[in-house]
């Protein structure tokens, strides 16, 4: 499935054409272009020779069905992961890569281990959606809410996740609202401004996993390059401009970052009423220990003693090896 060619082709058709595509595509979401019946058979032959719709990929689901591994095939043999986590109340956020591995190197991450192979385009940013829109369709649901907190820092192939996110946000495509789309960084300052610019209402999540900068440092190595004091100022910023709430995103890991004391001095740090933390349980890969569920309540109970507003997020696919880079890192191996 490619986006780039798909458009190519169409330049030398009539509008109306590339508009009975897209509508086949996004919003019928066929997987073979013969289903495409407003098209004639010529073009249909032409896109199937050309711009096949399969989407090569390996599939896991957890246990308790709340979430799907989706490892997809790239045209270069490299392989990229995206996660269908299916709520309660029936919101299916799929999270997307947008590097083939990652050249942040944290400790905890599965793909930071993997190093940094190469940035994603565009269409193969969207074609992760693509795969999770078909497959909630057979359930009779739809994709509600996009997350790019999977393999890769978004920040470092702006150009191409931001092309991905007009496609993403466009009524002719997904259509998905930008109050639903989120940004995740490790605190990449310029990225942040970036967003502010370009997408004021998508939201904006930080990495943060520390309350200081000495064990963000040794946890995450950006951190010398962007401290605590000007990514808070930054996000500050951020605010300023878009009057928008921040996510703090906090994995809890077992005797490095979970301790009573770190969580008063986490309090002290992100005082401010739009900043918000989410507590995420560690999925373990070897390095680290999940943080017991007991002292995650304890931590939590803490922060909201402060006036932090927390919440905690429920523990995605560990069966399946949900935590970015698990299964690409394998196959690569």
């Amino acid at each position: 499935m490619n986006f780039e060619k798909l458009e190519e082709i169409m330049k030398t058709e009539p509008a109306y054409r590339w508009k009975q595509a897209k509508k086949a595509i996004f919003k019928d979401l066929i997987t073979d272009w013969n289903e495409a019946t407003a098209l004639p058979k010529i073009l249909r032959e032409k896109f199937l020779r050309e711009v096949p719709l399969r989407i090569e990929s390996e599939i896991l689901s957890s246990k308790d069905k709340r979430s799907v591994k989706a490892c997809i095939k790239l045209r270069d043999g490299l392989s990229v992961e995206a996660v269908l986590m299916k709520h309660t109340d029936r919101r299916n956020t799929v999270c997307v890569s947008s590097q083939v591995g990652c050249p942040l190197g944290c400790l905890f991450c599965v793909t930071g281990k993997m190093g940094f192979k190469r940035n994603l385009t565009a269409s193969e940013i969207a074609r992760q959606v693509l795969f999770f829109a078909r497959y909630v369709k057979k359930q009779d649901e739809k994709v509600t809410n996009i997350v790019f907190m999977g393999m890769g820092e978004p920040f470092l192939n702006w150009v191409e996740v931001k092309k991905a996110i007009e496609i993403i946000n466009d009524d002719n495509y997904f259509g998905i609202g930008a109050r639903k789309i989120s940004v995740s960084t490790a605190g990449i300052i310029e990225g942040i401004e970036k967003l502010a610019r370009d997408f004021p209402q998508i939201n904006l999540a930080i990495s943060l996993h520390a309350p200081d900068d000495a064990l963000r440092g040794e946890l995450m190595p950006v951190n010398k390059k962007y401290p605590l004091s000007k990514i808070l100022k930054a996000v500050d910023e951020y605010i300023e401009k878009t009057n928008r709430k921040v996510m703090f995103e906090y994995v809890m890991l077992r005797g490095v970052n979970d301790s009573e004391f770190q969580a008063r001095e986490l309090a002290k740090l992100l005082k401010y009423p739009l900043y918000m933390v989410n507590l995420i349980a560690y999925n373990p890969n070897g390095r680290f220990e999940p943080t017991p569920e007991e002292k995650i309540k304890k931590f939590k109970a803490i922060l909201e003693a402060a006036g932090i507003f927390t919440t905690q997020r429920y523990r995605f696919g560990t069966d399946i090896e949900a935590a970015c880079g698990q299964l690409a890192a394998r196959k690569s191996h």
